[in-house]
C-alpha cells in the first residue's frame, strides 16, 4: 500500500494483457475506507502524461464505456438524479483524470482498477453539467472545482455531491408519504365494472382540434393502436381504441382492418385522422394543416380522455376505456385546483429555437404544459416539500420533485410494455407537443413509471447507495454476451461539505461548486493542475431554453434568491450558440480563463464531437486564441447508445474525441512546414484501424470526428490562428476525400490502414 508513482511506471502492454484479465475477472470487493491509504498514490508530476501517449488504450476504454452507456442511470446513478442533456460517461472521465496525472508509459488500465489517489491534485471543470468530472475526480481523491452558468445544472450537482444522512432522507420521504400520498392517490382511482376500486397507473389522452370546415372536434390519432410491446414480433398483442364507440380491445400490433369487439364496426386501426403534418376530418373529410390550424385558433389544443391502464387486485394490469366516472374525478381535481392559492408558477415561455415549437401550439406559459390534475397533485407535493425544515434535505427533495416533472406533463407519451412506460418530454431534445399524451399517476404505485415515489427509489436511493459504495465496471462475458461486473473498493465514500467560495476551498474543502460565467471566476492564478471538461456543442440545442421548465418550479418551491433570482436560466454569456462566431468567442473566453488558472505544466483535456466543419473551426480558433495547442487526440465511446436523436440520425456519431492540450508557451516556437496530411492522416488511419480491429463499427461521421481531431492537433502548431484556420478551410475538399477513403476501408472490410492517394 502507499506505492508512490513519480516519473516512471514501467510500461505494460495495455491491450492484450487487459483482455486476458477481463476474461477471468470475478466481482471484486476491495475494502477501502476514505481515510485508508490507497494502493497507489499519484503525485503531480512534470513531463509527458499517459493521456498524451499515442497508445492510449481508447479501444479498451470504449468497451468499458459501452457497458456503462446502456444503463447510465444505474452504472453512474450519482450524475442522474435529475435531467441534464449532456451526460458524459464516468468511466471515460475517470480514465482522463488518471491519464492527466500518470506519467507517460503508465499502464492506464491497470491503474483504472486500482485503489488510486491523486494527492494534492486540483481539477477544474468550467462546464460542469451533470457533475461527471467533479464526481470522478473526487472519487480519485483529488480536490475539485466545478462551475456552470446554468442554475439547474449547479443545483443538481450540489445535491448529488453534498453529504447526506441516508436515514434522515428516508425518514423525511416517509413523512411526506404519510402526509400527502393518499390525497394524491385519490385522484388516480378507478372503478372496475363490478364496482371494485383500483389504482389507475396511467390515463390516455388525445389532442383534439376543431375542423376549419365543419368545426367538429378531430382527434389527432395517427393510429388507433395506442399501446404495444417494445418487442412486438415476440409479443404481438396490442391495444386499440374504436373511433366509433370508444371501446378498448386487443389487436395484433400489425393489424389493419379490424372489427370492434363492442359495436361490431370495421375500420383500419392504422389510419387515424392525423397523417404527418395534416389531419382529415372524419365528419366532412376536409384535410387541413394541424400546426397552422392550432396557431390560428389562438389557444392550445384541447384534450380528450379515452382510456386508462389500471392495476387489478391480483396484480395484473388491464387496459380499459375511460368512463364518465373518470371524467367526473378529473372535474373534481379541476375544482380543487381552483381553490388552491399560489398553486403553481405562472411564468411566460420565452421565444427560442427549442421553445418555438411549443409557442407555435399556443403554449404561452410553462404551467400550460400540465393538465389540471397534474398541477393539483404537483402543487400538493410542492407545498409539502417547501415545509421541510432541513435545507439540505429540502433541496434534495426539490431535486426529486423537479425530476418528476419530466414524466408528468402533457408533452410525455406512452412507450408501451416491456420498458419504462413513460417517454419523457425531452426524448427529442425539443419541446415537441405530443398528440397522444400520457398522464401518469403522480405519486405512483409499485408498478408505475415516472412517479414521485418510483423516481425516489430509482434515482435518489440508488444514488445514495452508489455514494456509499462506489464501483467501476469491468467488461466480462455472460452467456456468450458482453457484460459488466462491478468492482468495489476502488474509491472512498462520496459526499462532502461544499466550499462556499474559492477562499473556503483554498483552506482545504474538497469540493467547490459555483454558478456563473466560467470566463470570470474567483479561482487563483496557476492554482489548478488539470482542467477536464466537456464544452457545449456549436449546436441548436440550447440547454437553458429547456432548463427553464425545471427552473420555474425549483424557484416556486425554494424561493427567488441566490442562483434563482432571475426568472430564466438563459444568459447572454452562454457558450452554446448556433452562431459559429459567437460560439468561438465565448468558448475562447472560458478557455482563456482556464489558461489563467491552470499551472504552466498543467493539462487541459476535453471531450468533443461534431458533424459540421464550423464546429471544428470554432474549437481550433478558441483553443489557439486562448493560448493552447493540442498534444494528443483519442477517439472514445460517446455517451449516446439508445438516445432518440441518435436513432433518428442518418450518420449517427458514436464517438467522442478526447482533445489533450497544453499551454503553447510550454513549447519552443518553431516553423512548421505546413505538411498537414503527412502527419494527420496516418494517425487517423491508425486510430480507425484500431477501433475496427476491436470490433467497433464506424459511421462516416465517426471517421470525420477522428480525422478532424488529428487535423486540429497538427494545425494548432501553427504560428497564428489565422494561418491555422486558413489552412483548415482550404483543405475542405481533401478532408471529404480522405474521410470517404477511410470510411470505405471499413465498409469494404479492407485490410490496409494506409492513407491512399
Amino acid at each position: 500500500m502507499g506505492e508512490a508513482i513519480g516519473a516512471g511506471l514501467g510500461a505494460i502492454s495495455r491491450h492484450h494483457q487487459a483482455s486476458s484479465e477481463w476474461a477471468s475477472t470475478q466481482q471484486l470487493d476491495l475494502p477501502l475506507a476514505d481515510t485508508e491509504p490507497a494502493d497507489i498514490t499519484l503525485s503531480v508530476v512534470r513531463g509527458p502524461r499517459a493521456i498524451e501517449d499515442d497508445d492510449f488504450p481508447f479501444e479498451a476504454l470504449s468497451e468499458i464505456a459501452e457497458i456503462e452507456s446502456w444503463r447510465k442511470e444505474i452504472n453512474r446513478p450519482l450524475y442522474h438524479i435529475h435531467k441534464w442533456w449532456a451526460h458524459r460517461l464516468g468511466s471515460v472521465f475517470r480514465a482522463m483524470a488518471i491519464g492527466a496525472f500518470a506519467p507517460s508509459g503508465s499502464d492506464l488500465l491497470d491503474l483504472f482498477y486500482r485503489p488510486l489517489r491523486l494527492m494534492n491534485a486540483v481539477v477544474f471543470d468550467p462546464f460542469m453539467g451533470s457533475g461527471t468530472t467533479v464526481g470522478e475526480a473526487a472519487k480519485l481523491g483529488a480536490r475539485a472545482i466545478g462551475r456552470d452558468i446554468n442554475p439547474v445544472a449547479h443545483f443538481l450537482v450540489k445535491n448529488a455531491l453534498s453529504a447526506h444522512d441516508r436515514k434522515e432522507i428516508l425518514r423525511e420521504f416517509g413523512a411526506i408519504e404519510r402526509d400527502v400520498a393518499d390525497r394524491i392517490r385519490q385522484f388516480y382511482r378507478a372503478s372496475l365494472p363490478d364496482g371494485t376500486q383500483v389504482d389507475a397507473l396511467y390515463f390516455f389522452w388525445v389532442k383534439t382540434v376543431g375542423c376549419p370546415q365543419c368545426q367538429a372536434d378531430v382527434d389527432l390519432f395517427s393510429s388507433y393502436v395506442f399501446a404495444r410491446h417494445t418487442y412486438p414480433k415476440k409479443h404481438p398483442e396490442a391495444q386499440a381504441v374504436c373511433p366509433h364507440c370508444g371501446a378498448v380491445y386487443q389487436v395484433r400490433y400489425d393489424a389493419s382492418d379490424t372489427r370492434c369487439a363492442c359495436c361490431k364496426r370495421t375500420f383500419d386501426v392504422r389510419a387515424g385522422p392525423a397523417i404527418g403534418r395534416k389531419a382529415a376530418c372524419p365528419s366532412c373529410s376536409h384535410s387541413f394543416a394541424i400546426a397552422e390550424t392550432v396557431r390560428e385558433s389562438g389557444q392550445a389544443p384541447s384534450h380528450r380522455l379515452y382510456a386508462k391502464l389500471v392495476l387489478m387486485p391480483d396484480g395484473r394490469k388491464a387496459y380499459l376505456p375511460a368512463t364518465d366516472e373518470d371524467r367526473q374525478l378529473y372535474a373534481e381535481a379541476e375544482k380543487a385546483l381552483e381553490q388552491r392559492a399560489n398553486a403553481f408558477p405562472i411564468v411566460a415561455i420565452k421565444p427560442g429555437y427549442n421553445t418555438n415549437q411549443a409557442l407555435g401550439y399556443n403554449y404561452r406559459y410553462w404551467h400550460e404544459m400540465f393538465n389540471a390534475r397534474q398541477l393539483l397533485c404537483l402543487s400538493i407535493l410542492a407545498s409539502r416539500i417547501r415545509a421541510v425544515a432541513d435545507p439540505v434535505r429540502r433541496d434534495l427533495l426539490t431535486c426529486l420533485f423537479s425530476g418528476t416533472l419530466e414524466f408528468n406533463n402533457l408533452f410525455a407519451s406512452y412507450k408501451g410494455e416491456g420498458t419504462g412506460a413513460v417517454r419523457h418530454m425531452f426524448a427529442h431534445h425539443i419541446l415537441k407537443p405530443e398528440r397522444a399524451p400520457l398522464e401518469a399517476n403522480v405519486w405512483g404505485t409499485p408498478k408505475s413509471s415516472g412517479s414521485f415515489s418510483t423516481i425516489f427509489k430509482g434515482r435518489i436511493r440508488r444514488a445514495l447507495d452508489y455514494a456509499e459504495r462506489p464501483f467501476e465496471l469491468r467488461p466480462s462475458r455472460r452467456n456468450g454476451r458482453s457484460a459488466g461486473e462491478k468492482v468495489y473498493g476502488l474509491s472512498g465514500k462520496i459526499g462532502f461539505p461544499l466550499a462556499a467560495n474559492y477562499r473556503d476551498f483554498a483552506k482545504g474543502k474538497r469540493i467547490y461548486l459555483s454558478c456563473g460565467d466560467s470566463s470570470a471566476t474567483d479561482i487563483a492564478d496557476k492554482s489548478v493542475d488539470a482542467v477536464l471538461t466537456d464544452p457545449p456543442f456549436f449546436d441548436n440545442v440550447h440547454y437553458s431554453q429547456l432548463a427553464d421548465f425545471f427552473h420555474v418550479w425549483q424557484r416556486h418551491i425554494l424561493g427567488a434568491d441566490g442562483d434563482r433570482k432571475a426568472g430564466t436560466t438563459r444568459s447572454p454569456r452562454e457558450v452554446q450558440s448556433a452562431n459559429a462566431e459567437i460560439f468561438e468567442e465565448r468558448l475562447g473566453a472560458v478557455l482563456a480563463e482556464a489558461h489563467r488558472v491552470l499551472k504552466d505544466e498543467g493539462i487541459l483535456a476535453f471531450t468533443y464531437h461534431h458533424s459540421r466543419s464550423e464546429g471544428w473551426r470554432s474549437v481550433l480558433g478558441a483553443l489557439m486564441t486562448a493560448g493552447f495547442r493540442v498534444t494528443a487526440a483519442h477517439p472514445v465511446k460517446a455517451e449516446m447508445s439508445v438516445a432518440m436523436p441518435k436513432r433518428q440520425a442518418r450518420e449517427p456519431i458514436d464517438l467522442d474525441i478526447i482533445m489533450v492540450c497544453r499551454k503553447r508557451l510550454a513549447f519552443a516556437r518553431h516553423r512548421w512546414n505546413g505538411d498537414l496530411w503527412n502527419a494527420a492522416l496516418p494517425a487517423a488511419a491508425n486510430q480507425t484501424s484500431r477501433l475496427r480491429s476491436a470490433g467497433r463499427r464506424l459511421s462516416r461521421n465517426d471517421v470525420r470526428v477522428i480525422v478532424m481531431a488529428q487535423l486540429l492537433r497538427q494545425l494548432s502548431m501553427s504560428l497564428t490562428v489565422e494561418a491555422a484556420v486558413s489552412l483548415l478551410e482550404g483543405s475542405a475538399r481533401d478532408i471529404e476525400s480522405h474521410i470517404d477513403h477511410l470510411h470505405a476501408i471499413g465498409a469494404g472490410a479492407g485490410a490496409d490502414n494506409g492513407c491512399g492517394d
